[in-house]
């Protein structure tokens, strides 16, 4: 998992089985996946957060494919985003930019103006490609493979983001809370 995390199903197979049928067993195992709710749950501090942006200035990019997304926002009971990426919209997944630099266009906002929050190496990769500024969580990687970061914080309700002006000119301020 340490090494799938952040990567396309159909990316991870191709890496590790290169001798198996990588669409066919992506396929596979994300139908397996996309209904299975068994152990998922918010992450802390994600709901807060969430609510504290307007829903036009906030989208998720996710490796995974939507349908999983969608079951798992839902039975989280998170707010389902305005923009909502997944290796179903990209032709290329993380550590490519494309997921990121889509979800950008879509918020009508530049990639200079962006702050990923991303818990996988790839996911960093993917948006300093983009231009982006990112945010790291120590939360599935140990911080020593989160380098290029522009910050690191142990957990997500450690991070506090505020829009001081949403309009183009406007701001985010990001706060890290250090315990």
């Amino acid at each position: 998992m340490r090494f799938a995390h952040g990567r396309p199903t159909v990316e991870t197979i191709r890496l590790v089985a290169p001798h198996l049928p990588a669409e066919l067993e992506a396929a596979r195992l994300d139908a397996s996946e996309a209904f299975d709710t068994d152990g998922v749950v918010a992450i802390l501090g994600v709901a807060e957060l969430l609510r504290s942006l307007p829903r036009n200035a906030w989208a998720i990019v996710t490796s995974g494919p939507r349908d999983t997304a969608l079951t798992r926002l839902r039975h989280t009971g998170l707010p389902l985003p305005a923009v909502l990426i997944t290796a179903d919209d990209v032709k290329r997944g993380k550590p490519a930019p494309e997921a990121y630099l889509l979800a950008a266009a879509k918020l009508d906002v530049t990639p200079e103006r962006c702050v990923v929050v991303e818990d996988a190496p790839t996911g960093i990769t993917a948006a300093q490609a983009a231009g982006m500024r990112v945010v790291a969580l120590a939360t599935t990687h140990p911080q020593a493979e989160l380098r290029g970061a522009d910050v690191t914080a142990a957990q997500l309700a450690d991070v506090q983001i505020s829009p001081s002006d949403m309009r183009p000119a406007g701001h985010l301020t990001v706060r890290i809370i250090e315990a």
